[in-house]
């Protein structure tokens, strides 16, 4: 048994894919529209792992993340394969403008890790 999609309700469909795809090197499938819903999506893949949904329909109300903690999915986290690798994202995202919760540390239970919020306040771990 695998995990094999997280979807995410978002307010800015294309905004969230280039995100995901300039960050985190996603690679998007084909839209989908559903004009009876409303309702548009993407499929990002990544080199392994769960894929990501990014979803959008108009009358889905907007409610961000933040950074205080909250009941519910909290993060997900994204493996970028060495602690170099977690510095060198963590400091581009910061450059660009990308509010960084937690610089990169090494935790209590030993993960070498980073936490950004995307544009839309998910927040995204990234680690080795």
């Amino acid at each position: 048994m695998k995990i094999e999609h997280l979807a995410i309700w978002v307010k800015d469909l294309e905004q969230m894919r280039a995100f995901y795809e300039t960050y985190f090197g996603a690679i998007t499938a084909n839209k989908y529209h559903n004009p009876l819903k409303k309702f548009t999506s993407y499929f990002l893949s990544f080199d392994d792992g769960p894929r990501l949904e990014l979803m959008h329909r108009p009358d889905i109300a907007q409610k961000l993340n933040g950074v205080d903690e909250h009941i519910g999915i909290v993060h997900f986290a994204v493996a970028v394969g060495s602690s170099e690798k977690v510095d060198e994202l963590t400091e581009e995202l910061k450059k660009a403008g990308n509010k960084i919760i937690s610089e990169p540390r090494t935790t209590g239970d030993g993960y070498y890790e980073s936490v950004v919020l995307d544009p839309e306040n998910n927040r995204v771990e990234i680690t080795i």
